[in-house]
Order: C-alpha cells, then sequence, then structure tokens
C-alpha cells in the first residue's frame, strides 16, 4: 500500500472521518466548550465562596458562588448529552468506511485466490471494525475533554493568580510529554498483543474444526502443544503490554499529582505575591488541579494508551502492509458474454470433508435463464459461490465468458445473497453503486426504468425520493431485497445470479423481478428459494447430492424423481397463487 510522505495509512481514514463536514467539528467543539463551564469556574467559585463569602461574614455571597457553580455543572451536563451525539454523528461514518474497505479487501482476496480469507476477514470485521469505532469515539472523547478542560484551568488560574501557573504548568507540561514520548512502544506493544491474540484465535478455530480427525490420527499431544505455543505467546505479549502502565503511572504521578504538592508547598510564597491572597485562593487553585486538570490528564493518559493505541493498531491492521487484502490481487479480466461453464468441478470444505460438488459438468450458454432446484443444504448457494469465484475448487475449473472466475472483472457478474446489503447514503447511490456512472443524475430516465421493472416505486415515494438518505435500519428485509435486486439490475454484468435474493417478498414481486431480469437480457441463474421459479426458467438443474439432473420443466416431471416429488408437494391452489 503506498503512504503518504511522513504519514500513515492509518492516518488517511481518521482525517477523513474528522473532516467529512467541518460544521459537525464546530457543533463538537461549542457544545465541548459548554461541557467545559465547570473547569472554567471551579477554583474562581470556591475561592471568592470562602474569601469574599464564608470568611468575609457574607454567607449569602458564598452560596451565590457556590450556586453559579452548580449552575455551571447543569449546564455542563446538557452540554454532555450534545457532544455525545456529535461524536457519535462522527464515528459511524467512519465504521462503515472501515467496513467497506474489510469487504473489499475480503472480496479481492477471496478472487485472487488468497487462504484463509474467511476467518481473517471475518475477525477484522466483527472485532478489528467494531474496535477501531469505539476506539476511535474514545479517543474524539478525550482529547477534546483534554483540550477544553486545559483551556479552562489555565484561564481560571491566569485570573485567580497568575503566580501559580509557574508552579503548575513545568511538572504538567513534563508528565505529558513524558507519556506522548512513550505511546510508540505502547503502540508497539499492542500490535504485538493483537496478532497474538489473531494468531491464536485462528488455531484454536482450527483446532476445534477438525477434533474428529485429530482423534482418529491419535494426534491429541502434538496439537496440543501447537496452540499451546500459541497461547503462551499470546500470555507473553499480554504481560510485556502490561509492563507499560508503569509509565501511565509515572507520566500522570508527575503531570498531575506533583502540581497538588508544589500547589500546596508554595502556599506561603502565594500568599505573599499581593493583597486579596488568602487561604481561598489556595483551595480555589487546588481546586483547579486536583478536580480539572489532573483528571483531564487521567482520561487523557488512558485514553490514548488504551483507546488511541488500539485506534492505530487496528488501523493498521485493517489497513496497513500486513493486511492481507492489501496484497496485490491478480488482474482481472473482461469476459467475452455471459456464459458459464463447469468442466468436472469437485469442491469440499475441508480436506477430510465429504464434496457438496462432485465432478460436475455444466455449461450454461449467454442469455440462458437457469433455475437450480434441490433440498436445502445440497449445495445451490455453493454452486453460485464457484460460478462468482467466492470460491475455488479442489478439482477442475469454472470459467465466465471464457475465463476463470476467479479472475474475472467484478463488472462482467453481479450476485445478490438472500440477504441483501444496504448501505447508509442516499437511495440514488444505493441503486446505482454497480452502474457504469455510480450516483449520476443524469441516468435518472435508466433508473426510473429499472425502478419501474423491479416494483420499486413505492419504497421511492416512501421514502422520500431517490436523495433521500437510507439506512440499513428503516428498510424492510423484503425492501431492501428490492433495493439490491434494482442495484443489479443496473448493473453491467452479463451474468446475474440470484442467490435466494427474493425469499423476503411475495410470490407476485418475486415472479415480477425475475421476469424483469429475463427480459433485461444476459444469462440469468436463479436459485430457487419457491418452485415457482422453475416454471419462469427456460432450464432447471436439479442438485441433489452426486447427482444433477438438468431440463425443461417437463422433461424433468418424467426423468427426475425428486423433482417429481418437489413438484408433487404443490397444491392446486399453491401452484395458482405462485404464478398468479
Amino acid at each position: 500500500m503506498s503512504r503518504e510522505p511522513g504519514g500513515s495509512p492509518a492516518n488517511r481514514p481518521v482525517r477523513r472521518a474528522l473532516l467529512r463536514d467541518p460544521r459537525l467539528l464546530v457543533r463538537l467543539g461549542l457544545w465541548s466548550a459548554v461541557e467545559a463551564a465547570p473547569a472554567l469556574v471551579i477554583g474562581l467559585a470556591v475561592a471568592r465562596a470562602i474569601d469574599d463569602g464564608f470568611a468575609a461574614g457574607r454567607p449569602a455571597t458564598g452560596f451565590a458562588w457556590l450556586a453559579l457553580l452548580g449552575g455551571a455543572w447543569l449546564v455542563a451536563a446538557a452540554g454532555a448529552r450534545q457532544v455525545v451525539l456529535a461524536v457519535a454523528a462522527i464515528a459511524e461514518p467512519f465504521r462503515e468506511d472501515l467496513l467497506g474497505h474489510v469487504v473489499e479487501s475480503a472480496l479481492n482476496q477471496a478472487t485472487a485466490s488468497v487462504r484463509d480469507t474467511g476467518s481473517r476477514a471475518v475477525a477484522r470485521s466483527n472485532l478489528q471494525v467494531e474496535l477501531a469505532r469505539d476506539a476511535f469515539a474514545s479517543v474524539v472523547m478525550v482529547a477534546r475533554s483534554f483540550v477544553f478542560t486545559s483551556v479552562g484551568v489555565l484561564l481560571g488560574l491566569a485570573t485567580l493568580i497568575p503566580q501559580v501557573l509557574v508552579l503548575v504548568l513545568p511538572p504538567f507540561v513534563t508528565g505529558l510529554g513524558l507519556f506522548l514520548l512513550s505511546l510508540p512502544a505502547l503502540a508497539r506493544r499492542q500490535r504485538s498483543f493483537l496478532l497474538a491474540d489473531e494468531r491464536t484465535a485462528a488455531s484454536v478455530a482450527a483446532m476445534a474444526g477438525g477434533l474428529r480427525d485429530i482423534a482418529a490420527c491419535g494426534a491429541q499431544e502434538r496439537v496440543a502443544r501447537a496452540v499451546g505455543v500459541r497461547v503462551a505467546e499470546q500470555a507473553a505479549a499480554a504481560r510485556a503490554l502490561a509492563r507499560m502502565t508503569a509509565l501511565r503511572t509515572l507520566s500522570l504521578a508527575v503531570g498531575a499529582w506533583l502540581p497538588v504538592l508544589l500547589v500546596l508547598a508554595g502556599a506561603p510564597w502565594l500568599m505573599a505575591q499581593g493583597t486579596g491572597t488568602g487561604t481561598g485562593t489556595i483551595l480555589g487553585a487546588l481546586a483547579y488541579v486536583s478536580q480539572s486538570l489532573a483528571p483531564a490528564l487521567g482520561n487523557l493518559v488512558q485514553g490514548l494508551a488504551v483507546s488511541g493505541v488500539r485506534l492505530r493498531v487496528s488501523l493498521e491492521r485493517i489497513l496497513g502492509d500486513d493486511c492481507p487484502g492489501s496484497r496485490p490481487a491478480a488482474a482481472r479480466v473482461r469476459g467475452r458474454d455471459g456464459s458459464a461453464e463447469l468442466r468436472g468441478v469437485t469442491f469440499a470444505y475441508g480436506p477430510h470433508a465429504e464434496p457438496v460438488v462432485t465432478a460436475l459438468d455444466l455449461s450454461v450458454p449467454d442469455g440462458d435463464h437457469l433455475a437450480v432446484v434441490g433440498p436445502s443444504g445440497i449445495g445451490k448457494s455453493t454452486l453460485a459461490a464457484l460460478l462468482t469465484g467466492g470460491l475455488l475448487p479442489g478439482a477442475g475449473r469454472v470459467t465466465v465468458g471464457g475465463v476463470p472466475a476467479h479472475r474475472l472483472d467484478p463488472a462482467d457478474r453481479v450476485l445478490i445473497p438472500q440477504e441483501a446489503y444496504v448501505f447508509r447514503g442516499s437511495l440514488l447511490e444505493n441503486l446505482t453503486y454497480l452502474a457504469r456512472t455510480p450516483g449520476n443524475p443524469e441516468g435518472t430516465a435508466e433508473v426510473e426504468a429499472a425502478v419501474a421493472a423491479i416494483g420499486l416505486r413505492r419504497l421511492v415515494d416512501r421514502v422520500g425520493g431517490y436523495s433521500a438518505e437510507i439506512r440499513p435500519g428503516m428498510l424492510s428485509a423484503g425492501e431492501r431485497q428490492l433495493v439490491a435486486l434494482c442495484r443489479a439490475y443496473l448493473a453491467s454484468a452479463r451474468l446475474v445470479i440470484l442467490d435466494e435474493a427474493t425469499c423476503h417478498l411475495d410470490p407476485a414481486a418475486e415472479a415480477r423481478a425475475e421476469e424483469a431480469f429475463a427480459r433485461r437480457g444476459g444469462t440469468l441463474i436463479v436459485i430457487a428459494h419457491r418452485l415457482s421459479s422453475a416454471l419462469r426458467a427456460r432450464r432447471v438443474l436439479v442438485m441433489d447430492g452426486a447427482r444433477v439432473w438438468l431440463g425443461g420443466h417437463g422433461d424433468l416431471l418424467a426423468s427426475c424423481p425428486l423433482y417429481a416429488d418437489l413438484v408433487g408437494h404443490w397444491t392446486p391452489s399453491d401452484m395458482q397463487e405462485q404464478m398468479s
């Protein structure tokens, strides 16, 4: 992966998230200033309440200053709520950017024949992306709190008694500097721990998946030793990381608590600096340091030492050179058409597992409409993954348009799975994501035609038009499928595979969508959810373990007992409903 001069790939998504919408930063800054109000007034309120109020025999004045401090806390509480909302608005798009990168990397690995794609991609998407999002939000929270609290404290001290800054600033800056200098070492320790954790998880998963073979071969002790080595490596990495907490403790001692001691020790000198410096002033200065500045530095040290380092390491694992997704993929080749061919294809999920597909020969000419039916779990989705290059056959070859499926340009084929993906963005961006000109308003006529063909008009009107922002949670499963189907319809791909992509639609909507794709042109392969899909197809592939049948509906009724049995479960009313 290319690196910017003096920069790191890990910095780019952070900058992009922070600068995506400057208005969010302004909003965050304003509410952070409101939240930091107590840091500005706490020492001044305590000093005036004591010196000008209670110590001077004017309790009303003392209570008035304390009421001012209480009001500042109420204002800060309101500001804190808005700060959380502003940080969430920045962090969620950051997460979606990372997740998009992980998905793209996993697909690149799958089509580039990189092994162990599944477990590592799942680990990144389920663990590291969530860690990065949470760590990013935490870092933003503690960093802006530290900045605004520190500024408030320094302004308050300068207003209350400027001479105290001589006692507070040097140790504070020294402690902060010590901590910042220790961050690179912390990052290395954290990175080593995450790598060890990932290796341990992979070895344990491999062991769990092969327990039967391990027992059959009597390899329990050997496997236990191999896994034990990984566990020991992770434990050593964890101990090394824990030792770094000593530096954090030293930084806090110097930067947060040494100023408290210096203020106490320097109290006589401070009181001798001028008139009006009484006991309340010293207590106010101590309140600034102990109740605002020390906690702010403590939160920064804890936040950056844990969340900041975790964010950096997670981003490096997702985006950096040691991320498998950054390996160059094999060159993509455009296919000549939408034809697909399998010759002697065998595939099994593991070296000792029973094959899901065995010595399969299949030719799907360009422009064909094929339905694939069979019992659940028989290998229909595996066939779809082989055709798209997501899985590599253990034997035989799979070509699409004359090109090996795993090297085919993604623009030449599109797969819509059962659980359709919708990302946060405008409806138009979702619909045209696979089109030649994604999101181009000039393609409105083409988009309108696709919406009409698939049956998406009601959804377009419901959400408020093509420019309306949508999120997965605001759409039903059926609506998400319609969006994905329309996206595939607008793609330039000559091969379209629907892997139970209409399972959440009613029979009429399903029929409308499949007929639209049949009229669209190109090759259509439907992994059938309902048997009515077979009646609409030109040919039907029936899968039953090692045996397959291929033919038209009428031919299969006479020659394939399984197909006849599947059709026989339909009642006349079912037939009428499915085909209406």
